[in-house]
């Protein structure tokens, strides 16, 4: 397995429970380690270019309202096949569907309000951190 880098944001409804360092302290014990974090209050334009993925879907008006109504933190997380390793550590999307010790089966509210977000592939975890990091943001 080789060293990844994958991207992750902490959502609003887990920042206004201020669950950041409970999240983190998971991610570290899952042997990531966070080389970028910025708490940043993410803009309509910002998250509909982030989901636009989901553009057709009928939740996407209501996604992005949810990811603008507050701060966020966004990460970039590395490790041992870092993509993978992530999407275990944050559980499934239901919260009620997760495996215990899970970071949304401890603190999502919902499937809307899950807390985290993570790439689910090398090539968009890429492209994730492209979008809200420079390479001087990253720490080596």
């Amino acid at each position: 397995m080789a060293i990844q880098r994958t991207f992750s944001i902490i959502k609003p409804d887990a920042t206004a429970r201020n669950l950041t360092g409970a999240i983190n302290k998971v991610i570290e014990e899952a042997g990531l380690r966070i080389v970028a974090q910025r708490r940043i209050l993410m803009t309509e334009g910002q998250a509909k270019r982030f989901y636009e993925v989901h553009a057709e879907r009928p939740f996407y008006g209501e996604l992005v309202e949810f990811m603008t109504s507050g701060p966020v933190v966004v990460q970039v997380l590395e490790g041992e096949d870092a993509v993978a390793k992530y999407r275990e550590v944050m559980g499934a999307t239901n919260p009620e569907e997760a495996a215990d010790g899970t970071i949304r089966k401890l603190y999502a509210n919902s499937i809307g309000e899950n807390s985290v977000h993570g790439s689910d592939s090398p090539e968009n975890a890429e492209m994730e951190i492209r979008q809200f990091f420079s390479q001087a943001d990253i720490i080596g």
